[in-house]
């Protein structure tokens, strides 16, 4: 699924696109996941903003100002030259220069909603996502005391979005094995904490720099793939020697997700 770098990377890319076009006409699968698509017509697109995973366009129409919501779930696409009859196309819009912009999505498993200007009540997710990572109102403190309430596992919790926003399966595993956490650690100290926020923001930043990670369905506006992968030193390299001890990295299923750990530098 894509997280903060990879949204990130798509939201720069559409901003400059996107800001100041409007929609002059729209279709969507008829599923009540991408149908809201079609209410942006006639509206003027301003900027594209990203909260944790999601993206939101602003929209200033003849009744108002509304939101374009998209997340892309575990395959969605988001480009300009993408075919919008394609098999698996699930929206598009076409804009008022001509271009088309189309909503790709194999599993089907992205959203579409159009909300009213900051009301995402409707979206329970992205209501209640923790800070951003790199506000600097997300302190080592304020993530000590987001995982300090809870008893669940701290990998489990940050996949919650509650301590913070846009940590997903992979930027998880990379922060935790930066940090030197076991994924499965239920009660996280303050100087953990400070490790672990460092850790966060430097995974981020470095998969923000390298366009993302591609494993497999992830690709920028322009359809290349991320370049991340090839810098990952935790997530996905089970049965390969750790970076930092050596030792054969191993990988569980950690509440449902698949996690790999050092069992050595992330002892418990």
């Amino acid at each position: 699924m894509p997280e903060l770098p990879e949204v990130e990377t798509i939201r720069r890319a559409l901003d400059p696109l996107l800001r100041g076009r409007t929609v002059t006409e729209a279709a969507a699968h008829p599923s009540p996941k991408f149908a809201p698509a079609t209410a942006a017509v006639g509206a003027e697109i301003g900027a594209v903003h990203r909260r944790g995973k999601y993206l939101l366009a602003d929209l200033a129409g003849p009744d108002g100002s509304w939101e374009l919501i998209v997340h892309l779930g575990m395959t969605g696409q988001l480009g300009l030259d993408l075919d919008p009859d394609g098999p698996y196309a699930r929206a598009w819009w076409a804009l008022d220069d001509g271009t088309t912009l189309t909503f790709r999505d194999v599993r089907r498993f992205g959203r579409i909603a159009v909300v009213p200007a900051g009301d995402h009540r409707a979206l329970p997710t992205l209501h209640a996502l923790g800070p951003e990572p790199f506000d600097p109102a997300f302190t080592p403190d304020v993530l000590w005391r987001a995982l300090h309430v809870s008893r669940a596992r701290v990998k489990t919790q940050l996949l919650s979005q509650r301590p913070v926003a846009g940590v997903g399966n992979i930027y998880a595993d990379e922060a935790l094995w930066q940090a030197g956490i076991n994924p499965a650690t239920r009660r996280v100290g303050r100087s953990r904490a400070a490790r672990l926020h460092e850790a966060i923001r430097d995974a981020l930043a470095l998969g923000l720099a390298n366009g993302g990670t591609t494993l497999r369905d992830y690709r920028t506006v322009s359809g290349e793939a991320g370049r991340n992968q090839a810098a990952l030193a935790c997530y996905g390299r089970s049965g390969q020697p750790c970076l930092r001890c050596g030792a054969t990295l191993r990988r569980s299923v950690l509440d449902g997700r698949s996690t790999t750990w050092c069992p050595r530098c992330q002892a418990r």
